[in-house]
């Protein structure tokens, strides 16, 4: 149908590409643990919005741009990369308000999760580049219909995405609930999760159009 074949094998491989761990599955952790499961689905939908995105600028040739343009490539890296420090930093700065008691982690507005998950997910040009390398693979070259076919393979890349992060937003919440997450552990999560996320941000500023 569409062109499309070994639909098996697409969804096996992009099961196991949404396994692998990154700054959209830290996001979702670190929401979960310390605001609930309905934070990480909040994260987890921005982010399929976020790579819904990609998949209709891949269909429509838009991601060609950043795959063979240096600048815009550089372009829309550089801010990405800045985007995900800016996020690191804002972790990094939680702090204790009251050393026997309580820290000043304010829960964020759900719709400032989602917004998060959105660009750090839509702002990574890897991301683009990567659907236009894999998803051809499995579709016909004589195929009709070959933009359509784009959609429908990343549409089905993106609700694995989806149900794989919405099972670790789940799995996460209920984990951080039944050890009963301290405030002092919340606390050093983010800063952890911040370090790593400055780690993410500079192997993005770093990286190399391919």
């Amino acid at each position: 149908m569409f062109g499309i074949h070994d639909l098996p094998l697409f969804i096996l491989s992009g099961l196991l590409l949404n396994i692998m761990p990154g700054p959209d599955s830290l996001l979702i952790m670190t929401r979960s643990a310390t605001q609930g499961w309905r934070a990480g689905v909040a994260a987890t939908l921005g982010i399929g919005a976020g790579t819904m995105i990609h998949v209709l600028a891949a269909a429509l040739g838009l991601s060609a741009i950043l795959a063979t343009s240096a600048t815009a490539f550089m372009v829309v890296k550089y801010v990405g990369a800045a985007y995900i420090l800016y996020m690191a930093i804002g972790l990094l700065r939680s702090k204790r308000t009251d050393p026997a008691v309580a820290v000043a982690i304010a829960p964020l507005p759900y719709a400032k999760i989602f917004a998060q998950g959105f660009l750090t997910n839509v702002l990574n040009p890897k991301v683009a580049v990567f659907f236009l390398a894999f998803v051809p693979q499995f579709i016909a070259h004589d195929a009709p219909g070959k933009a359509l076919a784009f959609i429908v393979l990343g549409c089905i890349f993106n609700l694995n995405g989806m149900l794989w992060c919405t099972s670790l937003a789940l799995f996460t919440a209920q984990a951080s609930a039944r050890i009963k997450v301290s405030p002092g552990i919340s606390l050093w999560l983010n800063r952890v999760t911040g370090g790593l996320f400055i780690w993410l941000g500079i192997e993005l500023a770093l990286s190399k159009q391919h």
